[in-house]
């Protein structure tokens, strides 16, 4: 959640009704360093109820909570669910104490996950865990064995014969021997193994191992740090800064490659347990499943040693994130949850900006030019602007030789909309901000943000429970920076995205889709202004953004974002409605041409209802809508065909909810009968009917029934193509799946088509290296080797 939750937001605002007018004038009126002096003082009477909320969302560690997970993990590892036990001992690894011999016992067991699933390096870096962690001297031939098998697999025949000896020789000694007699019968199955291996050594990688990608010719410009040569800089009153193009540019070419200056991982949806004995939780969120440092997806989490939230991909990531920012944010874990992501994001901006610079720029703020403060007085966005910087001496955040960076310097002069938002949005914004440096002080961290301690003093979270009325004048300078970058995040914050897999992900054909998973600062990206009609497409990898022309941009044109909805995928009201967020009316292309006197957008013209009797659209803009066919003359109430569509779809999740239990023959007539019903009352172009089609292609695959399920995905195709255009990044992915439904099919010459169509579409969106790409070559990799005879056949 970006913003405080609910009961936060709730007091705040009762809060601010209730205060004397006059003092609510002062608040609004504000600067942003009055507005943290007065939050002070105001605050008081409300911090004992932040602390109850906090206790909603504990993030310290319970040995009791660490015992029930891992007795959890057991439970599934016997059933031969590894995967759920996986995540069940890295839940249990996370609330174990440091330094308690439990913490050991969490690793080996998911070592032996891991072994299961196939993920022999990872193992081996759990048992050297186990090992390094003090595992019981009477259980450590379980793991080596564990670790001899994993060796053996990944070929290194000469260590896992090194294990063995000395396996044999530790159980030889043991007085005993009954004690390890299953542990002596793996051991000899093991060292047959072995001399298979040696007798028959694997053969080499191919040619075909995994074909990779041209590497992008990329020319960094040498005035704005991350962007291509082919940019350059502009600043005027109407469009703030933005990029133009100073060359031609082709579809698919590289434009900007930022790493973020913060990210902060969205902790994901976690709803209570519903009739549990227990408040443990056992399902995975974003903060199980991704590093909270470089959001690198999670295999075997390394716990941090401070609380039970945060985790991390390797030691190394880990010990970063604790040197740069994490030693402050430790033991606030639960504050910084319940103020939510926005809050997150601007303390550890700071943490990572150094309070020194921090400082800098804020007493510029204070003493330079009355436009540093209030930007937005001598520059009032026009069109699509939703970041116009202003000031007479030169374009706002470039450094002092004119080139704009990815700094903090270039963060800081993003605007932060004082003017425009809301008096109650900026109170609670303050009070938060207050909440968590008055916070920081009585926890006794205060050194830590200011930068004053040595890195010995950073070996665990402090604890002192000094409180104090009054935030000390440096407190006071961290938290006006972190109310202007929170204030900054509603027009610049940038979501990083990723493509998650729907469903349990072991099935021929993956269906996956977008979703949030972390909430950053990009001062670069940040440069592009606002198009529902775009001529960019950014995609994410952990925390580096990179925007690429998604078509041709010729020298001179601006190059240009969607911050929201795409002009395809909603109407020009909705579009406008959901822009305000971002203090300025879009002018694009797109909305001027449906805001034109009698046009009607294409949303509207192609998600229509149709007439129940002649299938012709339905028309009108009362809640009564006509048959646009004379002849028909039927009409039909707008919430009664509304109704339906509801309906239609609560359906349809009724047969996704049964393909997931695998009862796909139930799902299959479901979809059917919902698929008949749409086509009495909705147009054959809603985007509900593509959706159908690739409903029932995803059960047919499920079946093995390809040349069905690729029937249904090429009509779905065909409607997504209507909406969203041929090389819109919809179809490349619609294109992907069909290409895995032809591959497992036997469908060669299709499948190398599709291939070949999916790969322009995809590598424009999402560059040569991604992972959609790697996969399409391996396919047609694949079926390129198939004999010459078999390929004329298909």
């Amino acid at each position: 959640m970006a913003l405080p939750v609910a009961e936060w937001q709730g007091r705040t605002a009762r809060l601010w009704a209730a205060l004397q007018p006059a003092l609510r004038e002062r608040l609004a009126a504000a600067s942003l360093q009055d507005a943290v002096r007065l939050g002070c003082d105001v605050l008081r009477e409300e911090e004992a109820a932040l602390v109850q909320l906090c206790h909603q969302a504990p993030t310290d560690k319970k040995p009791e909570a660490a015992s029930w997970y891992r007795e959890q993990g057991n439970r599934e590892f016997k059933r031969g669910r590894y995967q759920a036990a996986l995540r069940l001992y890295s839940k249990a690894a996370s609330h174990e104490l440091p330094g308690s011999p439990e913490v050991s016992v969490c690793f080996a067991n998911r070592s032996a996950a891991l072994l299961h699933l196939g993920h022999f390096e990872v193992c081996l870096e759990d048992i050297a865990r186990a090992e390094s962690h003090g595992y019981p001297d009477r259980l450590l031939p379980k793991v080596l064995l564990r670790k001899a098998e994993c060796l053996l697999c990944l070929g290194r025949l000469q260590d896992a014969q090194d294990i063995l000896r000395g396996l044999e020789s530790k159980i030889a000694l043991d007085g005993v021997m009954t004690t390890h007699l299953t542990r002596l019968q793996k051991l000899s199955q093991l060292k047959v193994k072995l001399g298979e291996k040696e007798r028959c050594p694997e053969p080499a990688q191919g040619e075909h191992g995994g074909t990779q990608g041209e590497p992008e010719i990329w020319e960094e410009n040498n005035r704005i740090s991350g962007a291509s040569s082919s940019l350059s800089l502009s600043f005027d009153a109407e469009r703030g800064r933005h990029l133009v193009a100073s060359q031609d540019i082709v579809a698919g070419q590289s434009l900007v490659k930022e790493e973020a200056f913060v990210s902060v991982l969205c902790p994901g949806e976690s709803l209570p347990l519903q009739g549990g004995d227990t408040a443990w939780d056992t399902r995975a969120t974003n903060a199980d499943l991704y590093c909270h440092r470089c959001l690198r997806q999670l295999l075997a989490s390394v716990p941090c040693q401070g609380c039970s939230y945060a985790k991390y991909c390797s030691q190394d990531c880990a010990d970063r994130a604790w040197q740069q920012y994490h030693r402050a944010e430790c033991s606030l874990g639960a504050l910084l949850l319940t103020l939510g992501v926005f809050c997150h994001v601007a303390l550890r901006t700071v943490l990572l900006a150094g309070f020194a610079e921090v400082s800098r720029l804020v007493e510029g703020s204070h003493h330079g030019d009355k436009n540093f403060q209030n930007p937005e007085g001598s520059c009032k966005p026009l069109s699509e602007a939703a970041d116009a910087g202003a000031g007479s001496r030169g374009v706002p955040g470039c450094d002092s030789c004119g080139r704009y960076q990815s700094s903090y310097q270039a963060l800081f002069h993003l605007l932060p909309h004082t003017e425009q938002h809301s008096p109650e949005h900026k109170f609670l914004c303050t009070l938060s901000v207050v909440a968590l440096c008055k916070q920081l002080q009585a926890a006794g961290l205060e050194a830590a943000v200011l930068s004053q301690e040595s890195p010995q003093q950073w070996s665990k979270p402090k604890t002192c429970e000094k409180t104090s009325d009054e935030l000390s004048a440096e407190l006071k300078t961290v938290a006006e920076a972190m109310l202007r970058h929170v204030l900054q995040l509603q027009c610049n914050a940038q979501a990083i995205t990723v493509m998650q897999e729907l469903g349990p992900g072991d099935g021929a054909v993956v269906d996956k889709k977008p979703v949030r998973l972390a909430t950053a600062f990009f001062p670069v990206l940040s440069l592009l202004n606002h198009s529902c009609c775009p001529n960019t497409s950014v995609s994410f990898s952990g925390t580096a953004a990179t925007v690429r022309a998604a078509q041709p941009i010729s020298s001179g044109q601006e190059v240009l974002h969607c911050y929201g909805p795409h002009w395809c995928r909603m109407r020009v009201a909705e579009r406008q409605q959901f822009l305000s967020q971002y203090f300025f009316k879009c002018h694009c292309p797109a909305c001027l041409q449906e805001l034109e006197p009698g046009v009607k957008s294409v949303v509207s013209i192609r998600n229509s209802f149709c007439c129940p009797k002649c299938q012709a659209q339905m028309q009108g803009e009362e809640d009564t809508l006509c048959c646009s066919n004379e002849a028909c003359a039927t009409s039909a109430s707008r919430d009664h065909l509304s109704g339906r569509l509801q309906d239609l779809q609560q359906q349809i999740k009724k047969a996704l909810d049964l393909l997931r239990v695998g009862k796909a023959d139930q799902a299959i007539k479901m979809l059917l009968k919902c698929q008949m019903d749409a086509g009495t009352f909705l147009s054959p172009e809603h985007l509900l009917m593509g959706e159908m089609e690739d409903h029932l292609a995803q059960v047919y695959a499920t079946l093995g029934k390809w040349q069905e399920a690729a029937r249904h995905l090429r009509k779905s195709i065909e409607i997504v193509e209507m909406h969203h255009g041929p090389s819109s990044v919809e179809t490349g992915h619609e294109l992907f799946k069909l290409a895995q439904i032809l591959f497992n099919g036997f469908a060669v010459s299709e499948a190398l088509s599709t291939i070949q169509r999916a790969e322009g579409i995809l590598s424009v969106h999402f560059g040569p290296q991604s992972a959609q790409i790697q996969e399409l070559q391996e396919m047609k990799a694949c079926l390129s080797e198939l004999p010459r005879n078999i390929l004329q056949r298909t």
